[in-house]
């Protein structure tokens, strides 16, 4: 009996998948245990294992495709085994009408007719719309229309705050202003009901409490996306209806046209890219003007001939190419925007004495097979200092402070794709050693797409180094839940005074990032000092 294979959940917040490559083709033998595919998810990329064995029926998702969890990945059954149900179910939410006569999507058309007759010819319901890819629901900010006010197609109707930025929403349609259903300030899911636009004097009641609402939003959805130069083109009310040389209406994005407004340039000029001609942000970055690039300049003295000088401007191309968002970075824009928007962050920097710290490494992998780092070191010295202020072990809850009995400390690691933080667990336990061997491991895993989701869960605490790229000091953004970040410099060799003299030394500066609804001043300052203590000292961490 053939198997449904769907989008694994392969990390925590895992929300949808991307293959990279599929290591069997339709047709193949699959055994179980076999590599399938390899997927990309918002941590890394991971092989992922069949597990089940027969023949690869069919493949639901094409290598570059991404889909969300759940969604049908593959088929795997008997060869020759007939699919064609598992296909059909798959693709309508009941499964027992796998199959849709002609006559059937007739009857289906003649109901959605009749129930979009009950709302009033030239009344229209605007949904809270999707204005970014992961956006899934929104606030209003401002109201720039009132009920009673009227609109015209292509009138801001509200400033609409997303997940990533707040922006002005235009009206497709004309009429009045009968309804506002969400206020400003307050927020809303996708598609949930924003205003209803119509002639003045229309029922709003009966168009709110109508059954075929979401139908009808449907219908002009679908409609408008076959006739998106009559009805649904998003323009301003001026620049938009321009006239061109042929007596047609341009049709442009509301970005393009801002561009274009803020350079000068005409859009009748422009030849749009975008679906049915429509002028796109590109089309306006790419437009070269047919000018000369050179221009006499007049310069007239008093009882002179003026004379001529030539102005040269720069002669290039621009260019620009849009490279579609992996799963990590989407997943790094969006954690570390809500850490850094959500946890107000303070920072702490100070500069430590590295000398005893070289000559204590150098003594250390003087043992055979022995390799011990400075980042070890400081992870170490770090999970001592954690333990002695519990303060900064937190994790901000709301109503609670998590306090954290155990150690793990996160290490960020740079990848390919961004960013991933292996964590070492109960780190205030192992030696320095041991930490050396983990973080090896951990970091060879990330670079090399074979970590595990689990091996990236769970820290308590963070440490970024980019002293190995020459970086004196910076600052770093809080891995959420924890409550603070080490960020690690590079270790430099200059004058320092010691016991009153000038002489060669080197130093080291760290900066704590600090979550300021966990951590204050004092608490970070003291948790710095005591860290100072054990990275001067290392003989103190091998006790």
């Amino acid at each position: 009996m053939a198997i449904v294979v769907n989008m694994p959940r392969l990390s925590d917040t895992m929300e949808e998948g991307t293959v990279a490559t599929w290591l069997k083709n339709v047709g193949d033998k699959v055994e179980e245990g076999d590599i399938l595919a390899e997927i990309e998810t918002d941590k890394a990329t991971m092989e992922f294992e069949s597990f089940n064995e027969g023949t690869l029926l069919h493949i639901g998702i094409a290598e570059g495709d991404t889909a969300p969890v759940d969604s049908l990945l593959a088929i795997i059954g008997d060869e020759g085994e007939d699919i064609s149900g598992l296909l059909n179910s798959g693709a309508t939410s009941e499964p027992a009408k796998e199959e849709t006569t002609a006559s059937e999507e007739v009857t289906k058309d003649e109901d959605v007719a009749q129930e979009a007759a009950e709302i009033p010819e030239g009344v229209e319901v605007v949904k809270m719309p999707r204005l970014s890819d992961t956006m899934e629901e929104g606030t209003v900010a401002a109201w720039l229309k009132k009920v009673g006010d009227t609109v015209e197609e292509g009138d801001i109707l509200a400033e609409i705050e997303t997940d990533k930025a707040t922006m002005e929403f235009e009206s497709f349609y004309s009429g009045t202003l009968l309804y506002v259903g969400i206020q400003e300030g307050e927020s809303s899911p996708v598609d949930a009901v924003l205003a209803v636009i119509g002639p003045e004097g229309t029922d709003v009641d009966a168009v709110l409490n109508a059954k075929p609402e979401a139908s009808k939003s449907e219908t002009n959805t679908a409609e408008s996306k076959k006739e998106a130069p009559k009805e649904k083109v998003q323009a301003d009310s001026d620049t938009s209806k321009t006239p061109v040389a042929d007596g047609k209406r341009i049709f442009a994005s509301p970005l393009a046209k801002k561009i274009a407004e803020d350079k000068g340039i005409d859009l009748a000029a422009i030849s749009g890219s975008g679906d049915n001609g429509r002028i796109v942000k590109k089309d306006v970055e790419n437009y070269q003007p047919l000018q000369s690039i050179a221009a006499p300049v007049a310069q007239q003295a008093q009882g002179a001939e003026p004379s001529l000088a030539p102005i040269s401007l720069p002669v290039g191309e621009e260019g620009s190419e849009e490279v579609k968002n992996s799963s990590m970075r989407k997943v790094i824009a969006k954690v570390l925007g809500q850490s850094k928007f959500t946890a107000p962050h303070f920072y702490l920097t100070i500069e430590v004495d590295m000398d005893n710290a070289k000559a204590s490494r150098a003594q250390i992998n003087s043992l055979p097979d022995t390799k011990v780092s400075f980042n070890d070191m400081v992870l170490k010295a770090c999970a001592m200092a954690l333990r002695k202020h519990p303060q900064v072990n937190t994790s901000w809850n709301g109503d609670t402070t998590r306090y954290n009995k155990h150690i793990h400390m996160g290490v960020a690691v740079a990848v390919d794709e961004g960013l991933v933080v292996p964590v070492v667990k109960f780190a205030d336990q192992l030696g320095l050693t041991q930490i050396g061997a983990a973080v090896k491991d951990l970091a060879g895993k990330a670079r090399t797409k074979k970590i595990a989701p689990a091996e990236m869960e769970g820290s308590t605490f963070t440490v970024s180094n980019l002293g190995m790229f020459g970086i004196l000091e910076f600052t770093s953004i809080i891995n959420q839940p924890n409550s603070a970040i080490l960020s690690v410099g590079a270790i430099v060799e200059k004058p320092v005074v010691k016991n009153g003299e000038i002489v060669v030394g080197n130093t080291m500066k760290l900066t704590l990032a600090c979550d300021h609804r966990t951590v204050d001043g004092a608490v970070g300052a003291q948790f710095l000092q005591t860290l100072r203590y054990f990275v001067e000292n290392p003989v103190t961490m091998l006790a």
